[in-house]
């Protein structure tokens, strides 16, 4: 859902949308939104197909952190609660790895 929803919209209106983008952290428009591309398309593609699993929801996690304490800051929980659910999610994926049907265990498995 992330890449779908989130990622894919961003992805696709790169060019309309890349000066404009906030600037939580003070890095530049552009580069923000690149960083923020990067975790909400590739990176949630990755974690989804079970891809480098763990470091795949790093970039997530600090996207998600970002919106919800810093983007959201003074917004009502209402407004950051999908944020920090998403956090949540990625966060039990990371420590639980992508399972035995991702690409990671295929790996493994083939490895031995």
């Amino acid at each position: 859902m992330m890449a779908y929803q989130h990622g894919w919209p961003k992805l696709a209106a790169y060019e309309k949308n890349f000066s404009t983008f906030i600037d939580p952290l003070g890095v530049g428009n552009e580069l923000s939104y690149i960083l923020v591309v990067f975790a909400e398309f590739f990176a949630a593609v990755a974690v989804a197909l079970g891809l480098f699993t763990r470091f795949a929801c790093i970039p997530n996690i600090i996207a998600m952190l970002v919106a919800a304490f810093i983007v959201h800051g003074d917004d009502p929980f209402s407004k950051k609660e999908l944020a920090i659910f998403y956090a949540a999610g990625f966060t039990v994926i990371a420590l639980l790895d992508g399972g035995a049907y991702s690409i990671d265990a295929w790996r493994k498995k083939r490895a031995q």
